[in-house]
């Protein structure tokens, strides 16, 4: 925890390239610029990152293809501009984020929580995200084409302009979502779920 208040507090990287506690939250740390610098730099050198906890940080125009999050939690972080084709990762949090101008083409996200987050100009063309969390979510102009979608949840979502073309759709939950200019053509539509009160879906998933 954080030694100014209850919140959790960041990692940050010690003298043995070692991800540890800093002791303090985003609002109370001493230096963010530093923390920041050292936790984007670690992220450069490994491929494999454990255990990271970074929540309230924003991070920008970073080159993450193929690497590997394993438990991380970037909580209410700020994405901007950040390439990470090929990336994987699971039981990850990173609930109440935003992600700007971001690229995760073929991706492996399973596991992992988006709840209220904000997607905008992303990238997610041929990826496995499969049983993820994306309740409450905002997407704007993204694009999921290609996609596995299995077991995912878009509840109460509000997916605008955006393409979920091809997409595997089966068991994934839409209840109370609203989708505005969203194309589906190719995707099971029928194996998605909707409608609480019934099984899968009828008339035409485009409306909202």
């Amino acid at each position: 925890r954080c030694s100014g208040c209850n919140k959790n507090a960041m990692s940050t990287i010690d003298e043995n390239d070692n991800i540890v506690s800093s002791g303090w939250c985003v609002d109370h740390v001493p230096d963010i610029e530093d923390i920041a610098s050292k936790i984007c730099s670690y992220m450069m050198r490994h491929d494999t990152i454990i255990g990271l906890n970074c929540p309230g940080l924003t991070i920008k125009d970073l080159n993450l293809n193929n690497k590997r999050f394993y438990g991380c939690n970037f909580q209410n972080c700020s994405f901007q501009n950040i390439h990470a084709d090929g990336i994987r990762m699971r039981m990850g949090i990173y609930d109440g984020c935003t992600f700007t101008d971001c690229n995760f083409i073929n991706s492996n996200i399973q596991f992992t929580s988006f709840a209220g987050s904000k997607l905008v100009h992303v990238i997610l063309t041929g990826s496995d995200l499969v049983h993820i969390n994306c309740n409450g979510v905002t997407v704007y102009q993204s694009c999921f084409d290609d996609s596995d979608l299995y077991n995912s949840r878009f509840i109460k979502s509000v997916l605008m302009n955006t393409s979920m073309r091809n997409c595997n759709l089966k068991k994934t939950v839409f209840y109370n979502s609203v989708r505005e200019q969203v194309s589906f053509k190719l995707s099971n539509t029928r194996e998605a779920l909707v409608d609480r009160n019934r099984g899968g879906l009828m008339g035409a998933f485009e409306a909202s």
